[in-house]
């Protein structure tokens, strides 16, 4: 297997690349560096060493369902069955990957636009962890000459909400950072929340960062709007047929350091990185489609997946 696909993948696992649209872009870029660094002689081969990286990248991740969506958009559109030619083939599978990302980044182009009609001068917008979705809907708010106010929430444990403070800041919006517990205090003086997503459900249940989930009760408490910016690759087509996303739970060492972990002896650290905020406490989702009432989330699915859905993964 190709070394800088296995880099990639480690990297995608221990979170030295996250967000879900960031870990969709870095699995096509594995899947086109398989292909174009294959050695294989034959076609039978060179499926067989694609399908070996992309269950590889698949079994990263278990929770954001923009990895899985990635390699099948770049499995399913290059690995052709009824290409027969091996470097035909090669140039299909490098192709279909930079098609994806091509097409993640402009879906990005289009959520910030959509999202940021939603926005008026003078509002007040939370956020949490570290969604380019959600920056680019607040940055295009900010160059359409909106003054916008942020409060970015730290998000512990790995601090992604500092990561998104100084993107905005970059770009000369008007950031705070607050402690995660700060967020029902602050919230009361908010116009927006507005968060990312690692998976959309078909019942239109967002996954995102712990934490999520008590933004949008301290939200629908204050009346607050809140605003889900996810590209369509982010939906679930399982969940159409009743699978539940598996929520992942990371070491106790981001918790406590590893240092000091003698001191918590017998005692269980745990470390959940998702929470589920029920569709009843979503205003709208922007994606590049449009925006959408969460209600709509099963209708977006089966248009873009159909009714029927693979009985094998196209990396089996």
């Amino acid at each position: 297997m190709n070394e800088e696909l296995i880099s990639i993948a480690k990297d995608i696992e221990s979170m030295k690349i996250r967000g879900a649209g960031r870990i969709a872009v870095a699995a096509a870029k594995a899947l086109k560096i398989a292909s174009e660094s294959s050695k294989a002689g034959s076609l039978e081969e060179f499926s067989r060493e694609i399908k070996e990286s992309a269950r590889y990248l698949v079994h990263t991740r278990p929770t954001a369902v923009s990895l899985p969506n990635s390699v099948r958009y770049v499995m399913i559109n290059g690995l052709r069955p009824d290409i027969g030619d091996l470097e035909e083939l090669r140039l299909s599978v490098a192709g279909a990957a930079d098609a994806f990302i091509s097409n993640a980044e402009n879906a990005l182009k289009l959520i910030g636009d959509f999202g940021a009609n939603r926005i008026l001068s003078g509002d007040k917008i939370m956020t949490v962890c570290n969604s380019n979705a959600a920056i680019e809907v607040m940055k295009r708010a900010n160059q359409q000459g909106k003054d916008i106010e942020v409060y970015a929430m730290e998000t512990r444990p790995r601090f992604q909400g500092r990561i998104t403070a100084k993107a905005l800041a970059k770009e000369g919006i008007t950031v705070n950072i607050a402690v995660d517990s700060a967020a029902r205090f602050y919230m009361k003086d908010m116009d927006h929340v507005i968060v990312g997503a690692d998976a959309v459900t078909s019942n239109g249940a967002v996954v995102n960062k712990i934490g999520t989930a008590t933004l949008a009760m301290a939200a629908r408490e204050a009346r607050v709007r809140l605003m889900v910016a996810a590209e369509t690759f982010k939906f679930h087509p399982e969940t159409i047929v009743g699978e539940l996303v598996e929520i992942e739970e990371r070491a106790p060492e981001e918790i406590i350091p590893t240092d000091i972990m003698e001191e918590f002896k017998g005692i269980r650290v745990r470390n959940p990185v998702f929470d589920i905020t029920p569709d009843e406490y979503v205003d709208i989702i922007v994606t590049e489609k449009g925006i959408i009432p969460p209600q709509a989330s099963f209708y977006l699915l089966t248009q873009l997946y159909g009714w029927r859905l693979m009985d094998d993964e196209p990396w089996e």
